[in-house]
């Protein structure tokens, strides 16, 4: 048993019991959505990949444009803290280090739009954007609520400059998506090395947006509703 899993099992028992019965209800569409911290604990004792890890500390390089924390997105509000951190489960974290050591052999790297989401901004979303093909429905949640998703682009280490990738993020048209190839070439190259190199360490590219890519079977790891401070908090626990 490592000494993180011994953390995490010593943390559990000093918590309320209460706080455990909170997440056992189903919400009103019949799913199990952790909302407290000790019920994730719980799961990570056994599965210490499930933990949520701040990328900014496990990958070097890597620029963060958290849209959903300031007004330049499709809902025109931040829905997360001006200090909200990108999050995501330890094994996808892993992977995307990865991906960003293969895009530093060629002088680039990562820009992150949004990784971890608390499912309460997935119903949000839904509600503007009833469309499955750009938002998650709620009923079924997203995989940036389970920790296993995440937007991204490409940049250029030495200016940070974005790669030109036909369109910006969250741009619910055809040109966004995978199929679509009336673009110029050049285009077309910068989305394939993105798709090429994500694909190669594990992920899976949404084909309607460019910038998303996910882990699959995603049904392995839990729905979350968990705010930023309370995972910084448990972290800070953790360690």
């Amino acid at each position: 048993m490592t000494r993180q899993m011994l953390v995490c099992i010593l943390l559990l028992l000093l918590f309320s019991p209460k706080g455990w019965a909170q997440d056992t209800v189903l919400n009103k569409y019949g799913l199990w959505v952790i909302d407290h911290p000790t019920t994730l604990m719980k799961t990570i004792v056994d599965q210490p990949q499930k933990q949520l890890v701040a990328l900014k500390n496990k990958i070097p390089n890597v620029v963060f444009e958290l849209r959903y924390a300031a007004e330049n997105n499709f809902l025109h509000q931040a829905v997360y803290p001006t200090s909200a951190v990108a999050y995501l489960r330890k094994i996808a974290a892993d992977s995307l280090f990865e991906v960003q050591n293969d895009l530093q052999q060629l002088e680039m790297g990562l820009k992150i739009f949004d990784a971890y989401r608390p499912y309460h901004v997935t119903e949000k979303m839904w509600e503007l954007v009833p469309d499955s093909r750009y938002a998650a429905d709620p009923k079924k949640g997203s995989g940036h609520n389970r920790g296993i998703a995440v937007d991204c682009s490409i940049i250029l280490l030495s200016s940070k400059l974005e790669l030109n990738m036909g369109t910006g993020f969250d741009n619910f048209t055809d040109s966004a998506h995978h199929s679509f190839t009336q673009l110029p070439a050049a285009v077309l190259q910068n989305r394939n090395l993105l798709r090429t190199i994500m694909e190669k360490h594990g992920f899976i590219a949404l084909e309607t947006e460019w910038w998303h890519y996910y882990l699959p079977m995603a049904s392995k790891y839990e729905l979350m509703d968990l705010s930023f401070s309370q995972i910084k908090k448990m972290n800070r626990k953790i360690r």
